[in-house]
């Protein structure tokens, strides 16, 4: 008799992965839920005291061949988070808050435990961020993903009223850019930052690198900051025009999505200290600065566009959470759409 397990899925392992990760998404529910994990949709329930024109935002992504670090490191707890910080930032820079989230993981052949790791880091900064994990999907593939190794991906919805929503239309020449610091390279430029580490410099994760001050592992598994704890106090005020998630194409590619007509961007690079992943990286792998700034962050996780006249307001809000050190990097000139690096 051939059964389902016999073909590579094995029905008892996904049983047992759901069972390990129903606690860990309860954990995280808020009072909107209204479902348990194991239904076929998540209900959530809005606030409608709370908002006037409530317009949802949502946003789908993965944390792309990051991944590649957890398979040779065996880390697994790490990544899950930095899917959910990632999302989490996607609709801040929109203005909204998050209020649910759902993710997949599709693997070769499914370990319960790996599973529970995985998804360990997804709860852990749901609740960080005051969002709900309220269902998702386990995919057992044989033949589609090697041994050892799986995908992931994250949806989530969040709220803004509609009076608040932050899309870049109010920017004008003299605004002033302010920067928020990112822990490293979050999760973009990770293809290019194996092939100089591993490819060409000869290092493996477990090797420590004196310029990095750590192993290559540590450097490349830096957690994705979520900046919604530092830019919550701005949405209260309504301080900020533009928030630009410096990601996939760096501050090149992503600032640029925010600018109104008319309007380009000028950058100074020396108004920060970059982190020493990217002083080696560029130097390992003689990498140009246009390159760098393109497949980078470059140490810039956030942008965020104000009036120059509240720019020193907005430096003070962003330090009240503590943990980041917000500075002044450019401006908003006439132009383009085009970032200009000084």
């Amino acid at each position: 008799m051939t059964n389902y397990r016999d073909s590579g899925v094995d029905i008892d392992a996904g049983n047992e992965a759901v069972r390990r990760i129903r606690g860990l998404a309860r954990s995280t529910f808020t009072r909107g839920v209204l479902s348990e994990i194991g239904s076929f949709g998540g209900l959530f329930k809005l606030d409608s005291e709370r908002y006037r024109s409530p317009v949802l935002v949502s946003s789908a992504d993965g944390v792309g061949t990051k991944l590649k670090l957890a398979f040779l490191t065996g880390r697994h707890d790490s990544v899950g988070a930095d899917l959910v910080n990632h999302c989490v930032n996607d609709i801040l820079v929109q203005g909204a808050e998050p209020l649910f989230f759902l993710d997949y993981l599709a693997t070769g052949r499914l370990s319960p435990a790996v599973a529970e790791e995985v998804v360990a880091g997804v709860a852990r900064a749901c609740r960080e961020n005051g969002c709900a994990l309220i269902g998702g999907e386990t995919a057992e593939m044989p033949g589609f993903y090697a041994d050892g190794e799986y995908d992931i991906a994250g949806f989530i919805v969040g709220v803004v009223e509609e009076s608040r929503i932050i899309d870049g239309r109010a920017i004008v020449p003299g605004d002033a850019l302010i920067g928020l610091p990112s822990a490293g390279l979050h999760t973009n430029g990770y293809s290019l930052a194996r092939r100089v580490f591993f490819d060409l410099a000869g290092w493996r994760v477990d090797s420590f690198v004196n310029e990095l001050g750590t192993t290559v592992g540590d450097a490349l598994l830096a957690p994705h900051l979520s900046y919604l704890p530092a830019v919550r106090p701005l949405l209260q005020e309504s301080l900020a025009k533009g928030m630009a998630h410096i990601t996939g194409g760096g501050i090149t590619e992503n600032l640029p999505r925010i600018l109104p007509e008319g309007c380009g961007a000028q950058i100074d690079v020396t108004s920060w200290e970059r982190p020493a992943v990217f002083r080696v990286l560029q130097t390992r792998g003689r990498i140009s600065d246009d390159e760098m700034f393109r497949a980078f962050n470059m140490g810039i996780g956030l942008i965020l566009a104000c009036a120059s006249s509240n720019a020193d307001r907005v430096v003070a809000l962003l330090q009240q959470s503590g943990t980041l050190r917000p500075r002044r990097i450019g401006s908003i000139v006439r132009g383009d759409r085009t970032v200009q690096y000084l």
